[in-house]
């Protein structure tokens, strides 16, 4: 990491704020980058003459950049009047979001405020956050485009305003009862008190930090303040069809958290690895492969497609745990091994407990799913214990 830091100064105290903003009132200003250098020096002039001299301020930058925006960081905040700190990464891990949590991490505050570097999000609304907080003894205050005095306008063309009502819509449907209270789960604009956040919890994804902290460890008294989302001041937006691939897949990581909507992902996916298994098994048969052997290497197709979308869509946060080789072969091990089980249960069920072939062959698919969901998670997907030296940093550090 690299931190810069600039003596703190004094700021001019707005009236507008002097009755709202309580005693203490600190707040850190988390800005995640990624090649903003032409916005730099406005937003922290922005910040400049926003913030009241009574409302404690630090700025930290966490910075991905592949240009010579930390460079600019630490040149604009040698006329800042509070501390400004750039952390650079090597390794942008989570994109966006995996910035703001280790922003997060490196906030001194009892407020921490995160919005964009683009000049999208207006920094006049900071102290409005804080003070909106402190009033209704709220962990969350999130800026909204969609309530009574907010607006969109910021949004660049009609194609980016569909895109952002159909997420909207989309994550307010998968997550009602989470969701309830914020109107703008897409908003990168909004305050949480340090204590808070479990940021141990977070599993970021991409941009839409607000959508994880929410769904993983919301707090419980949420409130919003309208704001009017602005246009980018310089440079071009972001937001890309990859973003928007990263965003539905941390969707279904997030839909997918408990045990039992694991399981229920985990048996559908097993419900369309028929069509590969029918495919290749008909297509053995047709070449006049003997039906038995066709069937074992058919379901072998089955067993890599299942794979395949349970790696991609299910356990891609748990990846990281066991060599793919490794995984690979457990899970054609467990698969493989549900038709040695499933058989000889079927036959006790029929020869112990008097049951008929059908029920307890739809039974014995029953029980040997569960095994292999049980199976699939703790053998396969299992997190290990992370050992005595864990990883070194990526990011590095130096201090002005």
């Amino acid at each position: 990491m690299s931190q810069e830091s600039v003596v703190p100064g004094e700021l001019g105290d707005p009236a507008a704020y002097a009755a709202e903003v309580p005693e203490p009132g600190a707040v850190t200003i988390v800005v995640p980058t990624y090649n903003e250098s032409a916005n730099i020096r406005e937003l922290l002039h922005q910040i400049t003459e926003s913030v009241p001299s009574r409302l404690p301020c630090e700025v930290v930058f966490v910075d991905d950049s592949t240009d010579d925006t930390p460079e600019v960081i630490q040149k604009a905040a040698q006329d800042c009047p509070f501390p400004v700190t750039v952390l650079h990464r090597e390794e942008p891990v989570g994109g966006l979001g995996g910035a703001v949590v280790e922003g997060m991490k490196a906030a001194g505050s009892d407020w921490i405020v995160v919005m964009d570097g683009d000049c999208q999000h207006p920094p006049s609304l900071v102290p409005e956050l804080v003070a909106t907080g402190e009033r209704a003894n709220a962990g969350l205050v999130v800026a909204s485009r969609y309530i009574k005095g907010g607006s969109r306008a910021g949004l660049a063309g009609s194609y980016r305003v569909a895109v952002s009502r159909v997420a909207t819509w989309l994550t307010k449907s998968l997550f009602p009862r989470r969701l309830r209270g914020i109107s703008d789960p897409m908003s990168g604009f909004f305050a949480i008190r340090r204590s808070a956040v479990a940021a141990d919890v977070l599993q970021p994804l991409g941009y839409k930090i607000l959508l994880e902290l929410a769904v993983r460890s919301r707090p419980r008294e949420v409130t919003e303040v309208p704001f009017v989302f602005q246009d980018r001041f310089a440079g071009e937006s972001k937001s890309t069809a990859q973003e928007g691939m990263r965003f539905l897949r941390h969707l279904v990581g997030l839909r997918t958290a408990s045990p039992l909507a694991r399981m229920i992902v985990f048996g559908l996916i097993g419900l369309t690895g028929f069509v590969p298994n029918l495919a290749g098994l008909w297509a053995l048969t047709a070449a006049g492969m003997h039906y038995l052997p066709a069937e074992i290497l058919a379901n072998q197709l089955g067993v890599a497609w299942n794979f395949l979308l349970i790696e991609k869509l299910l356990f891609r946060e748990r990846r990281q745990f066991r060599h793919w080789a490794d995984r690979t072969a457990r899970f054609a091990l467990l698969a493989n091994a549900d038709l040695l089980v499933r058989i000889p249960l079927i036959a006790l069920l029929v020869a112990t407990f008097g049951m008929g072939a059908l029920p307890a062959t739809a039974l014995a698919l029953v029980i040997t799913f569960v095994l292999r969901f049980v199976g699939t998670e703790a053998l396969v997907y299992l997190p290990r214990r992370p050992g005595r030296h864990g990883k070194r940093s990526r990011t590095a550090r130096s201090t002005t």
